[in-house]
């Protein structure tokens, strides 16, 4: 651990750092009002006690901690590319009085070893919380989640819809201002659910919110 408060990766500065260095001060004040759907994803959690949850791309650990309030009983793991956002995270957290119970390390949610970060081997509950639109092998994020996902356990994941139902210039707009950001909404995240969850031998669940301005999607793993 390092003196930042989270397992801390020898990689050099990111494109995750570079946009959140400054951005990370006023991230949770700003994202309120467009990442929706963050707080059903969390109530649909339902992680019994004594669960072990991780979250891909916590970012500042604004979930990590309602998650944590949530379910009192669980205990809470956060991953994030950007060291800078972890910084802030470890702060959230700290002044939350859950230190105890939330656990942080830097790492590449495409490839990572649970055991060496966390030392676990296995999550009943895991989640992108509008992180999947950030990561380029995204695909491969998805992959390497279900691989520490325990018997009975879930995946979980909300992230931007297509608009379907909006405005078209709504949609438009949308995304060139979240291009910007390096955000790129995934078109066949429900696709790439269910053939993933083929492979798995599990159950995908998948629907849209807000006239498909954002959507949710799960994977259960059988017992």
């Amino acid at each position: 651990m390092s003196e930042t408060g989270f397992q801390s990766a020898t990689a050099p500065d990111n494109l995750m750092d570079e946009i959140y260095r400054r951005q990370r001060y006023i991230y949770d004040l700003t994202r309120k009002y467009y990442l929706l759907g963050r707080d059903r994803l969390i109530d649909e959690l339902d992680a019994p006690a004594g669960a072990t949850v991780l979250e891909l791309g916590c970012g500042t650990g604004r979930n990590l901690i309602l998650a944590a309030r949530r379910y009192p009983d669980a205990r809470f793991f956060g991953l994030d590319l950007s060291g800078e956002m972890l910084k802030t995270a470890a702060i959230n957290i700290d002044r939350a009085g859950l230190s105890n119970r939330i656990r942080l390390a830097q790492g590449d949610a495409s490839r990572f070893s649970a055991a060496q970060l966390f030392g676990e081997t296995g999550f009943d509950r895991l989640f992108f919380s509008y992180a999947l639109s950030m990561i380029p092998p995204w695909r491969e994020a998805l992959e390497a989640s279900l691989d520490v996902v325990s018997p009975g356990g879930s995946l979980h994941v909300v992230d931007f819809g297509m608009q379907h139902e909006l405005p078209a210039w709504f949609g438009v707009l949308l995304r060139a201002w979240l291009k910007q950001f390096h955000v790129e909404p995934r078109d066949d995240l429900e696709a790439v659910t269910a053939d993933l969850a083929a492979k798995h031998g599990a159950n995908a669940a998948f629907r849209s919110l807000y006239r498909d301005y954002a959507r949710l999607a799960s994977i259960r793993i059988p017992a």
